[in-house]
């Protein structure tokens, strides 16, 4: 009945442990059947013990009274084996209770160890667990000894293994751009392309290309395009042309004369641009070279020119519809990834495929790649320690702080307490063995 209510008890305080300490706290504040079966085998092994004990305090008790009744001096080497069986049992049994409870109840000082000094030996543990396992020393050489530059090459060298790391890679980057909420990258991204357009100055950089494109003949093409389609033009649409130039004419002017002026025109007009589409030595190309190399040296030097650039600028990234543009790539780019991403024969995917087999192959075969990856693995391990070793021991320390004394007394002796049994046992063996190799060596030299 008493069990029962200490249980009780025991998953009530579990359950206020383990809300705060998740399931660490759980799992050191409840006993789970297997608890169960562990805690009786050790109330097995102490019956067990105790046994021992009682058996041999009657043997101390039969043989004293037999050495008293003269029954031989064999007696008399019981007695002493027995007796000195009982000392060590009982003692082993004290310390061995000690470790999880005041023996008998009395509060004798250093004793119920696991209950009061719990909080203490969690602190000593994530000391001992800092200066063993998180310092830097450590963590290379066991880094260094595990050789994970070649394990690693290796294992990607393996086709199969490349393809399930793909495909782990693919379904990341599909999480990722799915939890993204669209309207947030799309502010961040119109913001960094304005804000990084506005801070840099565009004159002179178009100015060095224009300059460059000129030397290089670059913009030739250019015109041969726009006056090859003004002359396709012209030669389709004359009489536009020619209604267009009558219209513009003043009314007193007679008919006739308007029309001869529309033919004038339209004749010199397709003269020209015939003229300088078959000339490439053609004054007008000339001219526009010329233009073109002052308008390019200008964006450069001129600071008119350069502010007027600027102001044009600033007038375009202001735009309602260029903001839209930019924003609206963000949706255009995700979309593209998110399928290549899905697509096992995408582009994308061959190509990270190719270069985790080319990688693994690398890091397999060659030394320096090997020693460059671990040296990667090793730096990065030694910061986390280094920086956050505090933090770590602290995680220790604090869940044994945050366990309930009572139950993880209990947890602790439940798991070790069976082997610690053993302890009194064989302090019986031990005690009586020592205490009959005592008495005889004092027997035999007459004490």
């Amino acid at each position: 009945m008493e069990r029962t209510k200490a249980a009780e008890k025991g998953a009530g305080a579990g359950e206020q442990h383990a809300r705060p300490g998740g399931a660490v706290n759980r799992a050191m504040t409840t006993f789970s059947p297997a608890d169960e079966e562990k805690q009786r085998g050790v109330r097995r092994m102490k019956l067990t013990a105790t046994g021992l004990l009682v058996f041999v305090a009657l043997v101390y008790v039969l043989s004293t009274w037999a050495h008293n009744s003269g029954a031989g001096s064999w007696a008399a080497y019981v007695a002493a084996a027995s007796e000195a069986g009982m000392v060590g049992a009982l003692a082993d049994w004290f310390a061995v209770t000690a470790l999880f409870r005041h023996p008998l109840g009395i509060p004798i000082p250093h004793t119920a160890i696991i209950p009061t000094k719990k909080d203490q030996l969690g602190v000593s543990l994530g000391e001992f667990v800092g200066e063993n396992f998180l310092s830097e020393d450590v963590v290379r050489q066991r880094l260094r000894a595990v050789g994970i530059g070649s394990r690693l090459g290796a294992w990607l060298a393996v086709p199969e293994h490349a393809d399930r790391v793909t495909a782990e890679l693919s379904t990341a980057l599909r999480g990722a751009l799915t939890v993204l909420r669209d309207s947030d990258v799309q502010a961040v991204v119109g913001e960094a392309i304005t804000r990084r357009a506005g801070a840099q100055e565009i004159g002179p950089g178009i100015g060095k290309m224009l300059e460059k494109v000129v030397a290089d003949g670059g913009h030739k093409r250019v015109v041969d395009l726009v006056v090859t389609r003004a002359h396709d033009w012209l030669v389709l649409h004359g009489d536009s042309v020619m209604d267009a130039v009558q219209g513009g004419a003043p009314g007193w002017t007679p008919k006739f004369v308007d029309k001869k002026v529309g033919e004038r025109v339209y004749k010199e007009l397709l003269r020209f641009v015939t003229e300088m589409r078959d000339m490439p030595g053609h004054p007008a190309r000339g001219a526009l070279d010329r233009f073109l190399s002052d308008f390019a040296s200008d964006l450069q030097s001129d600071t008119d020119t350069r502010a007027r650039v600027e102001r044009l600028k600033g007038e375009v990234l202001g735009r309602d519809e260029v903001q839209d543009l930019i924003a609206s790539a963000w949706t255009a780019v995700r979309s593209m990834i998110v399928a290549a991403a899905e697509d096992e024969r995408s582009e994308l995917r061959l190509r990270v495929r190719a270069s985790l087999l080319s990688l693994g192959s690398r890091m397999a075969a060659e030394r320096k790649v090997q020693d460059k990856v671990d040296k990667w693995v090793e730096d990065a391990a030694v910061y986390v320690v280094t920086t956050y070793r505090k933090e770590i021991t602290s995680l220790i320390t604090d869940t044994v702080a945050s366990w309930d004394a009572e139950h993880t007394t209990r947890k602790i002796e439940a798991n070790i307490g069976r082997d610690l049994q053993f302890i009194r046992i064989n302090g019986t063996v031990v005690g009586s063995l020592a205490g009959l190799l005592i008495y005889t060596v004092s027997h035999a030299l007459g004490a």
